[in-house]
């Protein structure tokens, strides 16, 4: 809150701040309204969430990653999820190469050497991530040239009230005025729909968050502007670091029938496998080839080798079909087909592999749009998504008086009700009826539609039912072509046409309930009726049809439940 002078709130400068797992990204709003994700000082616009201690000096980002070969014990990473956590909740695995989180009181925390002093020191979680939000604030005051004081932080939808209150709290020990949180998913939506030439159309998307450490899939209802998350699904296991080890054991195995040594069995050697493993990786994504190269890799053997992305993709399969499984799994449980989905986005580290949107390809009808680098030349980068939604948001709010923002956001504001059937008009011609949806389902509410529709040719009466209507998705398979008698010699041709032949699946609507008619008289031949539909919160309907271009219209009412 501000002062009575208002002097706080005006010397307000905000940032978006991606909060990551595994690595963290800063952004900000440029002033010709782009969003620009901001390097540190090392010139890192994906900066390890990763903080280390040498003889009491702070390292942090790809410098503190760097020492989890030689300083492991005072290195701390992958720590987010740990946040605002109870000790006995937590999975200590993917820290098992850094400092170990231990139970202090009922919390999580580190005993490393962060001071010259020789005796070590117990820090929680809370205070290391102060301490890495501090890092970000200053990195981004010191490429801005103005003092960063407040951030939209972006979270996963799993966060617990919790969790967010530990955020909160660390984010202010460090300085930063936590104007909003906001989930990672609606954050990468923002990114796209933000962007000066993009058009906000109603639409289905599934964001695809795969990390380093964890993947988490959701899909969001987009309605007049208005994000719903609808389901999601969660994978604590699978992340880059899931194909990091595909590369790992490659390599390893190559070693050991050279050398008859496993490199896997010393620590060094496999963090250095794992340094060099994660940069393989990401070469793939970028290049058909790519070369590894460690020095003293195990019983002081140099060792180099390389791997081409064929043999990467055909060695990862099983992890890639996991990926596409947790997908598919999503839109199952929002109640969808692939068929209802507009676009697909993918975000974090591990989306930049080509094979993954390659295969989502193939699970999605063509009208789906995949967005990734390399399937859509136009796609915005995975790992700044987040970060690019998160500052959108933060120039939207950051002039907003402290009780305006709380007030945005109060559940009364946000959990607002929804369609859960979508309304539409109903058309008759001839002996067929067709229904066009107007309001989607998962519109929040209130929500107000105008559109326009052709009449017949010869014009006259028109009648306009506003009606609910339901989906269907209609499976046709294709009739059998006439079996051709095959030449004798013909060996190879074992392979029938039928098996190129797949059943066609489209959405077909559907009238459900009526809920009101309205009849427009005296249209013109060739004219046009436009019809408007609005929806209060207790779903009472204000509906008005009129010809295009006439002074008058008909309208209707029809009270709601509440």
């Amino acid at each position: 809150m501000g002062d009575s002078n208002g002097v706080v709130e005006a010397e307000r400068f905000a940032i978006g701040i991606s909060f990551g797992n595994t690595s963290s990204s800063i952004a900000r709003i440029s002033p010709e309204g782009k969003a620009e994700v901001i390097a540190n000082e090392e010139g890192d616009r994906q900066i390890p969430s990763i903080l280390s201690y040498i003889d009491g000096e702070e390292y942090h980002g790809t410098q503190a990653k760097a020492q989890l070969i030689r300083n492991s014990s005072n290195t701390v990473a992958y720590f987010r999820d740990y946040l605002g956590k109870e000790f006995k909740s937590i999975d200590p695995t993917p820290a098992h190469a850094s400092a170990h989180p231990q139970q202090s009181e009922s919390t999580v925390a580190f005993t490393i050497r962060d001071s010259a002093s020789e005796t070590p020191n117990t820090v929680t979680v809370s205070e290391i991530t102060t301490r890495h939000l501090r890092r970000l604030k200053q990195s981004a005051s010191d490429f801005l040239g103005k003092q960063v004081n407040a951030a939209v932080i972006t979270v996963p939808t799993d966060f617990t009230d919790a969790q967010r209150e530990a955020l909160i709290a660390a984010a202010k020990e460090a300085g930063i005025e936590v104007l909003q949180l906001i989930h990672e998913p609606v954050a990468a939506v923002m990114a796209y729909d933000a962007r000066p030439e993009a058009t906000v159309t109603d639409k289905l998307v599934v964001v695809a968050d795969l990390g380093g450490t964890r993947s988490d899939v959701a899909v969001v209802a987009c309605r007049g502007g208005m994000y719903t998350i609808l389901a999601t699904a969660h994978d604590y296991e699978l992340g880059g670091a899931s194909l990091d080890q595909i590369i790992i054991d490659h390599f390893a195995k190559e070693f050991v029938k050279k050398h008859k040594v496993d490199p896997r069995e010393d620590a060094r050697g496999l963090a250095k496998l794992k340094l060099e493993g994660e940069g393989t990786r990401k070469a793939l994504s970028l290049s058909a080839n790519a070369q590894l190269s460690i020095e003293s890799l195990a019983a002081g053997i140099d060792y180099n080798s390389t791997i081409n992305r064929t043999r990467f993709e055909l060695l990862s399969a099983k992890v890639f079909a996991q990926f596409t499984g947790l997908i598919e799994q999503v839109v199952k449980k929002a109640g969808l087909d692939v068929l209802d989905i507009d676009e697909v986005i993918f975000s974090g580290g591990a989306s930049h592999t080509p094979k993954i949107a390659q295969l989502a390809q193939n699970i999605f009808p063509e009208t789906t749009t995949i967005l990734a680098p390399s399937t859509t030349t136009t796609a915005i980068n995975p790992s700044e998504l987040a970060a690019r939604g998160a500052a959108f948001q933060a120039s939207l709010v950051q002039e907003f008086d402290h009780e305006d923002v709380e007030q945005s956001i109060h559940p009364m504001v946000t959990v607002t009700p929804h369609l859960t059937k979508p309304i539409g008009v109903e058309f008759t011609s001839g002996s067929e009826t067709s229904f066009q949806p107007l309001l989607a389902s998962e519109t929040a509410l209130p929500a107000r539609r105008i559109a326009q529709y052709s009449v017949p040719k010869d014009g006259g009466d028109v009648l306009v039912r506003v009606c609910e209507g339901s989906r269907d998705i209609k499976v046709t398979k294709p009739e059998p072509k006439p079996k051709q008698e095959k030449p004798a010699d013909d060996e190879d041709s074992d392979f029938s046409d039928d098996e190129e032949e797949e059943e066609i699946r489209e959405i077909v609507w559907q009238t459900e309930s009526p809920v009101a008619e309205l009849a427009v008289k005296g249209v013109k031949a060739g004219g046009k009726v436009e019809v408007m539909v609005h929806v209060n919160p207790d779903l009472g309907l204000q509906i008005a049809v009129r010809e295009v271009g006439g002074q008058t219209a008909v309208r209707g009412a029809i009270n709601g439940s509440a």
